[in-house]
């Protein structure tokens, strides 16, 4: 049977519908493919319209200045200081003894007085060294006559000399006894040995006292020695007569200056240090022996060096740094400040301000407070507002 003779059975030849397929997939493909293209295109468009815009906000949006305080850097003398730490020690300084026994008959001070030297202090008793004075004078009184009956019959050839040399022996034997008699009975007087203070008294009327027996301390605080030690390497530096201040914990407020008196002259085997003691005047008499003391030593001056305040230098572990102010030409034409991060040297700290060594020059400016807020080139202002004290003092309650 033919179909295409068939009357009753529609549609087209097999061979025309195949010729037609390849032209509707040729034209899906191109739209398809338009379509892709179009897509990328948007994409890649809207990628790079995002980052211009991206760019363009950065750019519109800088972050405003920063205001800080300024600072130059000075070209200045440092005072030339070594420090050390040390204690105090009375110049004149004794626990009071008896030098023989005896019960105590009375107690003529009280603790914590002041006294001058050869003040009574303690009586001991002395009853039979009284008596055996009492007897030697006696003695000593019958001897002086007997003495001068023999030469005045000696003188007269009435007398023989020997009865004046015995005469004469008696009554200088009496005179010793007296002597004698009277240094025991001292001895049972104690007295201050130099001017001072008192401490606590430490004996009671009616105690037997035996000789060694500490009754009371005596010091003398119009002058205290300073003893500290420095370094084999730093001791080239010292020499007597020195200025020496120190500062003690009982008044931070207040420093006190002496002189330097006396430098060990050999050097310690075990720790290569050498002792140094200074002599520091105490007319108020407020520092006592014992305390410790932050000691200074003024050396003569070495030459002008830079320092900035201490509160301008950044201190890390991989440098310290300053924030040095820079004009710089921006791209609008326009001039402004940034902070630029230099590292230096730094040498000593004195009274709040660092030894710049290397890294700054006289008259350059650095920004003294609000480093943490700044980055390397970052825009800044210098503010109005005065710079506060440096070394800042926190309040004192």
């Amino acid at each position: 049977m033919n179909i295409a003779t068939e009357p009753h059975i529609k549609g087209k030849p097999v061979d025309e519908q195949s010729k037609k397929r390849p032209i509707k997939m040729l034209r899906w493909s191109i739209i398809v493919g338009l379509g892709l293209v179009l897509i990328v295109g948007a994409f890649v468009g809207f990628e790079a319209f995002r980052a211009k815009m991206i760019k363009q906000f950065f750019a519109g949006n800088k972050p405003p200045p920063v205001a800080v305080n300024v600072v130059e850097a000075k070209s200045e003398v440092i005072p030339n200081l070594l420090t050390a730490v040390g204690d105090l020690a009375a110049v004149h300084q004794v626990n009071v003894t008896s030098d023989v026994n005896g019960r105590i008959t009375n107690i003529l001070f009280t603790s914590g007085s002041s006294v001058k030297a050869g003040t009574p202090l303690v009586q001991l008793f002395d009853g039979p060294e009284q008596g055996d004075l009492a007897n030697y004078k006696a003695q000593s009184t019958m001897a002086e006559l007997s003495l001068d009956r023999a030469k005045q019959l000696a003188a007269r050839q009435f007398g023989a000399q020997v009865t004046v040399d015995q005469a004469q022996s008696q009554y200088d034997q009496a005179q010793a006894g007296i002597a004698k008699t009277q240094a025991l009975i001292s001895q049972k007087l104690v007295r201050a040995p130099f001017d001072g203070e008192l401490g606590v008294r430490k004996v009671e009327v009616g105690q037997y006292l035996t000789a060694g027996t500490q009754i009371v301390s005596l010091t003398d605080l119009s002058n205290l020695f300073l003893n500290f030690t420095v370094t084999e390497k730093d001791s080239g530096t010292l020499k007597v007569g020195q200025t020496v201040r120190i500062k003690v914990d009982a008044f931070p407020d207040r420093a006190f200056e002496g002189k330097i008196t006396t430098i060990e002259p050999q050097i310690s085997t075990d720790t290569r240090n050498i002792r140094v003691q200074a002599t520091i005047a105490n007319p108020e008499k407020i520092l006592k022996p014992g305390m410790f003391a932050s000691t200074t030593v003024v050396l003569p001056d070495k030459p002008p060096v830079i320092t900035v305040p201490e509160t301008a230098v950044d201190y890390t572990l991989y440098g310290d740094s300053v924030f040095l102010i820079e004009e710089k030409k921006a791209e609008d034409g326009k001039t402004g400040l940034v902070a630029a991060r230099t590292f230096v040297q730094t040498g000593n700290r004195i009274d709040g301000r660092a030894e710049i060594l290397k890294g700054l020059k006289a008259g350059d400016r650095v920004v003294a407070l609000g480093q943490l807020k700044l980055q390397s080139g970052a825009a800044v202002t210098i503010s109005t507002n005065p710079t506060p004290p440096i070394p800042a003092q926190p309040p004192r309650y």
